[in-house]
């Protein structure tokens, strides 16, 4: 990578770091491009050259956010610490989960000659429910669980969203206890909730491995019902076929 290009890029993470920060602190979801323009010490014309509109930045921010979402959970050290951080990630920093969930609503249905970046970011949401979907599958074996992927999956966002609900109370941090403690609490709700529905025959190897391969050749239509059932969207609306 030559110097120019390399220079281009580090620029161009910076302002979608910096846009992202602006987003949270106002708290509605308010940015200018004057306002990131003057954070970012940039003529504003410059982030043009990186972005054609304030709302591909949007997009931009969004698939970014969802690629750091995958990257928690591709690493491979366990089913059970897989699914700790499903939780976890519910949990994190409830406000921004929602005000991302805010910005693509609108986007999705006002905005139109952004079908590209609409794509890469169904495409890695994709690829998060597929890695998703294996890490519940095989806990659920270790387990020797006969609870199915879909009830689990619904159940981890339930809780997760519920709980991430509670960590944004003024009332439950004032009156009703800690963050912490409440974060342990329901991870370990979810990893026990497994143990409830005890399978009455283990599953063989060789039913294992069929298994498996049937979530290797995941349909499209199998992911968008995971995807439905925990409020993701994964297609492009009708305005963006």
């Amino acid at each position: 990578m030559n110097n120019r290009k390399q220079q281009f890029e580090l620029r161009q993470l910076r302002i979608l770091q910096t846009a992202e920060q602006l987003l949270l602190e106002s708290g509605e979801g308010d940015l200018t491009l004057d306002n990131l323009a003057l954070q970012l010490d940039l003529a504003k014309g410059t982030l043009y050259k990186h972005f054609s509109s304030k709302d591909e930045l949007l997009l931009r921010i969004l698939i970014r956010y969802e690629e750091r979402k995958l990257q928690i959970i591709s690493v491979d050290d366990g089913a059970g610490a897989g699914v700790a951080r499903l939780v976890l990630q519910l949990l994190n920093l409830p406000h921004r989960a929602i005000l991302f969930n805010h910005i693509e609503e609108r986007l999705s249905s006002t905005t139109s000659g952004l079908n590209q970046w609409f794509a890469q970011l169904y495409r890695v949401r994709r690829e998060r429910m597929v890695r998703m979907s294996k890490i519940v599958h095989t806990y659920l074996d270790e387990q020797n669980s006969d609870m199915n992927i879909r009830d689990y999956m619904a159940t981890l966002y339930a809780v997760g969203q519920g709980g991430a609900s509670l960590l944004n109370s003024s009332f439950y941090q004032m009156y009703l206890g800690r963050r912490d403690t409440l974060k342990i609490a329901l991870v370990r709700q979810m990893l026990d909730l497994p143990k409830l529905y005890p399978r009455l025959a283990p599953t063989t190897d060789e039913e294992y491995r069929q298994q498996l391969a049937m979530l290797d050749g995941i349909n499209e239509e199998q992911i968008q019902e995971l995807a439905e059932l925990i409020g993701q969207n994964i297609i492009p609306t009708p305005s963006k076929q």
